[in-house]
């Protein structure tokens, strides 16, 4: 079962190697499949933010606007977290 598992998963990984071998694809496409981890974390992770189980919207989005700022500021992923994780625990501290 491991080997067929892992044949099923090398073998969509390893076809757009074979067919893309020596091609070059227009800047277009490669803009957009760039963009595609991060369209699938979003996705991923709003509905979260805002229904967060304590009921508490705000907390969501302020963590949520606090780690935007942090990367758009230039932050590394680590900063971004942490930088969050500090302003949701004052937040928590504030209005708790």
């Amino acid at each position: 079962m491991i080997i067929g598992m892992a044949v099923v998963t090398y073998i969509p990984r390893m076809v757009p190697f074979l067919l893309f071998k020596g091609k070059e694809l227009p800047p277009f496409l490669q803009g957009v499949l760039k963009n595609v981890p991060y369209a699938v974390l979003g996705a991923l992770i709003f509905p979260k933010i805002l229904l967060i189980q304590e009921g508490d919207i705000w907390f969501g989005i302020t963590g949520a606007l606090a780690a935007f700022l942090f990367a758009f500021l230039g932050a590394n992923v680590i900063v971004v977290v942490l930088g969050a994780i500090a302003v949701l625990s004052i937040y928590s501290i504030i209005f708790t």
